[in-house]
């Protein structure tokens, strides 16, 4: 029987596109998209639960113009190769819009052993085949080979953004094939704007997974799953089965809308914890972009029979004590 570690959810409010990292130091490092969309926080606990009160520090903030000047988004953190690194999305300032839907790609780094200390360097941009709408960017390590997954928009296939992968010469340059894993193909990718981006990576089982989120940010927003074998060719498009059907989604009868923009971790008692955001509430005033109240949530999943994740439903918000 399968016990359960509840969390008191949300466990972040206000806190979209959620990364949680377990370091080898036994801390949890959090970031996360803020609502101002203006700057990058990290903060630490020992335990996920601890996430919640830690205190944030602010590792980097965004420029008055340029292209480092508007909608910072989704940062995640890494160690790799013995130094900290932020992979995060960022667009430009203008008169009409704010650089909405102008975002690339970029990386900072941190030579300090405890991230929340330290000076970030910037690494610049990551230079993808393309010059278009980029953003979501994850790494994974498999079998001594850095991996990079993103979000594009490819300017000749119609659409908002595909997911790719390539390998890395280092933390913040690409090289070799640059592969398309991922397009939006079905119903519920598409609700909105057709969309896959947001991508987790999880090994096990001898396979690699990689969640992602599809449709717009209300609450038509959900998770899809990919599925390769771990011996497979990565950068070959072959190599990625994609499920038909969304692997988490709205819940109503649990006041959960939205969830997705996910990561990955496990807890201490060695339980495998999906982190995602969701909304509270179903109908949205304006752009959902700028409805703040996509909330950080944690909860324990599960393993089917076959080797698959088993994500449940979002669960119910608990009582505030």
């Amino acid at each position: 029987m399968n016990t359960n570690r509840e969390y008191n959810n949300p466990l972040i409010e206000q806190r979209a596109d959620p990364w949680v990292y377990l370091h080898t130091d036994g801390y949890y490092y959090f970031t996360a998209s803020v609502p101002e969309y203006d700057r990058i926080e990290v903060r630490r606990a020992a335990t996920i639960e601890g996430l919640a009160e830690a205190e944030p520090v602010v590792a980097w903030r965004k420029y008055d113009s340029g292209p480092l000047s508007a909608n910072i988004w989704a940062p995640e953190i890494h160690y790799i190769h013995g130094k900290w690194y932020i992979y995060f999305a960022a667009a430009r300032t203008t008169e009409t819009n704010e650089g909405l839907f102008d975002h690339r790609m970029y990386v900072l780094e941190n030579e300090s052993a405890n991230p929340l200390e330290g000076t970030w360097v910037e690494k610049g941009q990551v230079k993808t085949a393309w010059e278009s709408f980029a953003l979501d960017a994850t790494t994974f390590q498999h079998n001594g080979v850095l991996y990079y997954v993103w979000a594009q928009k490819d300017p000749e296939i119609p659409g908002n953004s595909n997911l790719y992968i390539s390998e890395m010469s280092n933390p913040w340059t690409l090289t070799g094939r640059q592969t398309m894993i991922a397009r939006p193909e079905h119903q519920w990718e598409i609700v909105g704007f057709s969309v896959n981006e947001g991508a987790a990576v999880l090994k096990r089982n001898g396979r690699i997974f990689i969640s992602y989120s599809g449709s717009a940010t209300d609450y038509n927003y959900c998770m899809g799953l990919l599925a390769a074998d771990e011996n497979s060719d990565l950068l070959d498009a072959v190599s990625w089965t994609k499920l038909p059907g969304p692997v988490f989604k709205t819940n109503e009868e649990n006041g959960q809308y939205g969830p997705g923009h996910n990561s990955f971790t496990v807890n201490k008692e060695g339980e495998d914890v999906l982190i995602y955001h969701a909304r509270g509430y179903k109908e949205i005033t304006g752009d959902p972009l700028y409805d703040p109240n996509r909330h950080t949530r944690a909860q324990v999943f599960h393993w089917n029979e076959d080797g698959t994740p088993d994500f449940g439903v979002p669960v119910k918000d608990a009582l505030k004590k």
